[in-house]
């Protein structure tokens, strides 16, 4: 049911009961928390009763986060939800530690409820131990190398195609009017994950045909993400109150009945043809093929796969709109951060311009993109100081002990060289305060500079990401899988866009704001709750050399 306005307005007292309720349901779990072995650490003092730290670390949070460990340290105590200590640290060797005993590090529930409403509970996203490494191993040959080659041109296509939307709307409304780049790299990056994903055409780019059912139902899905907060934590862990529908809940249950219904379709289809094709049985070494679905299909199906290894359909289902949230939002977010740095700096973008003007075709290969080493250098500096995702939080199940690179003194001056963590303690990871800390990168480490790439500091070799040095795409067993997928679709984004484009800010620099907790975007400050995220650049065609 659809709650009514009149109920909506007792939300306070509403609030306050079901905190009750929580405290209840989980009084052990939270009297244990303050005994917290990480109790020992210093750190900044609660700001509120109830949420603890937490308002504290918002959009801007990376340059608190550098104030804290100024004072405390690169490993320090922060208070969560109801005063529960939690541990904050930058600290390499403890990340490291962190994001490779996956057993002991897992996310926690409150966060991974809403993206298993969607994805459902078998998304390569959600899941943790070994199912996720029986997961893994079958969707690896779909990430690798050679397959990403393939979908290289599917990449330049959309970006092309992009262009021609971008030039139709300058066509329609003049140079001089602001185009707000997030919503076509958006429709671009969806485009890009439904062909190369699973062979289904979107084509959001395409004015002249409606939006079709799946694009609707995604759209509906994730126009309004959830904001994290204290009435969204105790929705999460408290499962009874589902049964309890706003309208937001209303429209994205309706959404996912669509959603999963094609996503069915799609598999069914898919392992028709396969079947057809290969009637004969599938062995292991013969996954040829483009989509990423199918490519994993014929790994699950192949006759050499141990029964145990495989995947059953609900989790290779579940895999479809994994890929739609994943290979969609984050690239778009990433690129749109791109554009963004290098208006702000005419000469990198001049430079990139050159650069990519010089290679005498328009659809490189993806060897030849990663072959261009200022495009390398504009991607990783992009992914350093405007990482999409800029916290990482994982919960102890087991008491442990971490390293740390240097020793530390605790509250009651105690020199350590090892921190306790208790079962249940949330460990956060600023990812922003990371890649932008001067005993790390320098000085600089708050300028957008490409050229730092050609002889980077060596204190990042310690940080244990999957590429780059950086933890933009994680680390560890459960880094992104599709890493490779989202380097080369922003490599032949921005290569195809600033061939055709100049590209320039069409609001003062200072207007724009980082909007969102742990997925960033720009917004336009004032206008952030009106129009939501956005960047508006004034783009004008390039002269033809």
């Amino acid at each position: 049911m659809i709650i009514p306005a009149a109920v909506q307005q007792c939300s306070l007292l509403i609030l306050a009961v079901i905190a009750l309720l929580f405290l209840v349901n989980h009084l052990r779990r939270l009297l244990s928390g303050y005994f917290s072995p990480l109790l020992r650490l210093r750190g900044p003092p609660s700001e509120n009763l109830v949420y603890g730290n937490f308002r504290q670390i918002g959009p801007d949070a990376a340059q608190l986060h550098l104030e804290w460990i100024k004072e405390y340290g690169t490993s320090f105590l922060g208070r969560f939800f109801f005063q529960l200590p939690t541990l904050l640290t930058i600290d390499p060797r403890t990340i490291n530690h962190v994001l490779t005993h996956t057993t002991y590090y897992e996310k926690p529930l409150e966060s991974l409820k809403d993206l298993a409403r969607i994805l459902g509970e078998d998304g390569i996203i959600v899941i943790e131990g070994e199912r996720h490494k029986r997961q893994r191993r079958v969707m690896n040959p779909a990430f690798g190398p050679t397959q990403i080659r393939e979908l290289t041109e599917v990449f330049l296509a959309k970006a092309n195609d992009l262009c021609t939307y971008w030039n139709t709307q300058i066509a329609t409304q003049g140079e001089s009017i602001p185009i707000n780049v997030i919503e076509g790299l958006s429709r671009m990056t969806l485009d890009v994950i439904g062909l190369a994903g699973f062979n289904y055409q979107f084509e959001t780019l395409n004015p002249d045909l409606p939006p079709n059912e799946l694009s609707v139902a995604f759209n509906d899905i994730f126009k309004d993400p959830p904001k994290l907060s204290i009435s969204n934590l105790v929705f999460n862990l408290l499962p009874s109150l589902h049964l309890v529908r706003d309208k937001r809940t209303k429209t994205i249950d309706d959404a996912l009945v669509t959603m999963q219904k094609i996503a069915r379709e799609i598999l069914n289809e898919r392992k028709t043809e396969i079947l057809r094709e290969k009637a004969g049985g599938l062995g292991k070494r013969d996954v040829q093929g483009r989509d990423l679905l199918t490519i994993l299909l014929k790994a699950n199906m192949a006759t050499d796969m141990p029964e145990n290894q495989r995947m059953t359909d609900e989790e290779v289902l579940a895999q479809i709109p994994t890929f739609l949230v994943a290979g969609h939002e984050t690239t778009s977010t990433a690129t749109t951060w791109c554009l963004y740095a290098i208006t702000r700096a005419p000469a990198i973008q001049r430079k990139l311009r050159d650069e990519v003007r010089a290679v005498p075709t328009a659809t490189p290969s993806m060897d030849a993109l990663n072959a261009l080493p200022y495009l390398e250098q504009v991607v990783r500096e992009t992914l350093r100081l405007h990482a999409p995702v800029t916290t990482v939080i994982r919960i102890a199940t087991h008491d442990d002990v971490l390293p740390v690179s240097t020793p530390y003194t605790d509250r009651y001056g105690k020199v350590c060289s090892e921190i306790a963590i208790g079962k249940g303690d949330r460990v956060v990871i600023p990812v922003t305060a990371l890649h932008t800390h001067k005993a790390i990168w320098g000085e600089d480490a708050f300028e957008f500079r490409p050229e730092r790439w050609d002889n980077p500091p060596e204190a990042i070799s310690s940080i244990p990401g999957v590429f780059g040095h950086i933890l933009t795409f994680l680390g560890g067993p459960h880094a992104c899988i599709g890493y490779r997928f989202a380097l080369v679709e922003m490599k032949a984004l921005m290569f195809t866009l600033l061939r055709n484009f100049e590209f320039e800010l069409a609001v003062p620099d200072e207007d724009i704001k980082a909007s969102g907790l742990f997925l960033q975007r720009p917004a336009v400050a004032r206008e952030e709750n009106e129009k939501g995220s956005q960047l508006p650049l004034l783009i004008r065609p390039c002269r033809r050399v």
